[in-house]
């Protein structure tokens, strides 16, 4: 089984090439994937151009970015949804499923009203969030899983509300409802930087700790006795879990699914090992979600859809089938 998974990480990382090459290539000026390719390489190559300077203008600062952002949102979403199901030894689990989602929309949501700076606001009150269903769920010095999911729902449900009474109240909702849809409309190179290394360190971090959660799924009891100290790896894997949610979310919006259907998909096709389930996630939410983008910007001729819709059009009924075929050893 090891072979085979490191057989499907190879064939996703080419996967992923392929995917960002030609998904950069499409849009409504027609540029080829041999010209696209040739652009990207002659960025750290030094390459005859065949191709205009508004082919490039239009690859390396509208189309990149936004691909690239589309690739770091997705493989954080499923990279986060694959640690929580882990954590939680529960496939329905996904990277909001604490409230995480709640927090950011608020903070988006108070950042359009007052001006502030979105991204911030709403990483910032998502990691808030977080610190908040922690605490509240400790007893005795530790989290039970059941209360770490009711605070979550609770406190979720309470930021929700708050959220919803912004939008009554604000004279011009739209952009916060937009924001609510989930999307990559506003793409640039900054937030492609600073998701990148957000993202990034939060998924090595949790890399770390695939080997205990592979004990953890065992029982927090056994797991114990094998000298995993339990409680310090839940206190990290939500907080990393955090950081890349709320790092997604706050330049993307609320994208459902990705951290949901990619986990699960992964695990029947690689099995329950963190060491290679992690990887493998990681790279097929990255595809996924830069396929479901391109086809919310191409789909239609004038308009974009938002991609939160498509992918829980097309998440929705696929995770429905997966749970009619599920397995009963899934996490065996």
């Amino acid at each position: 089984m090891a072979k085979f998974g490191k057989s499907i990480i190879f064939v996703l990382g080419l996967l992923l090439i392929i995917a960002i090459i030609t998904n950069t290539a499409i849009g409504s000026t027609n540029i080829s994937p041999l010209i696209t390719a040739k652009i990207l390489l002659a960025r750290y190559f030094f390459i005859e151009p065949t191709w205009t300077s508004s082919q490039e203008v239009i690859i390396t600062n509208i189309r990149l970015p936004r691909v690239l952002l589309g690739g770091f949102v997705g493989a954080a979403l499923s990279t986060a949804g694959c640690a929580m199901q882990g954590l939680l030894k529960n496939p329905m689990a996904d990277p909001y499923i604490i409230g995480m989602s709640s927090g950011a929309a608020l903070g988006a949501s108070i950042a359009f009203m007052l001006l502030l700076p979105v991204q911030v606001t709403s990483f910032v009150m998502a990691v808030i969030t977080i610190f908040i269903v922690y605490n509240i769920s400790i007893i005795g010095g530790k989290v039970p899983i059941d209360t770490l999911l009711l605070a979550g729902i609770a406190v979720g449900s309470f930021l929700a509300s708050i959220t919803s009474l912004i939008i009554f109240l604000a004279q011009s909702p739209h952009q916060i409802i937009f924001w609510l849809m989930g999307g990559l409309w506003t793409a640039n190179w900054d937030k492609v930087k600073i998701t990148a290394i957000l993202v990034t360190i939060g998924i090595v971090m949790l890399y770390r700790y695939s080997w205990k959660l592979n004990v953890m799924l065992l029982g927090e009891e056994e797991a114990q006795y094998l000298g995993v100290n339990v409680e310090h790896v839940k206190q990290y894997v939500l907080v990393f879990s955090a950081l890349i949610t709320a790092a997604a979310v706050s330049v993307s919006g609320i994208i459902g699914f990705v951290g949901l259907i990619i986990p699960h998909i992964m695990r029947i096709l690689v099995g329950p090992d963190h060491r290679i389930l992690f990887p493998a996630s990681t790279l097929a939410g990255a595809i996924f979600l830069i396929l479901t983008d391109t086809f919310a910007r191409t789909i239609m001729d004038s308009v974009e859809l938002p991609v939160g819709v498509v992918t829980a059009m097309f998440g929705a009924p696929f995770f429905i089938y997966l749970l009619r075929k599920r397995r009963d050893n899934l996490y065996a």
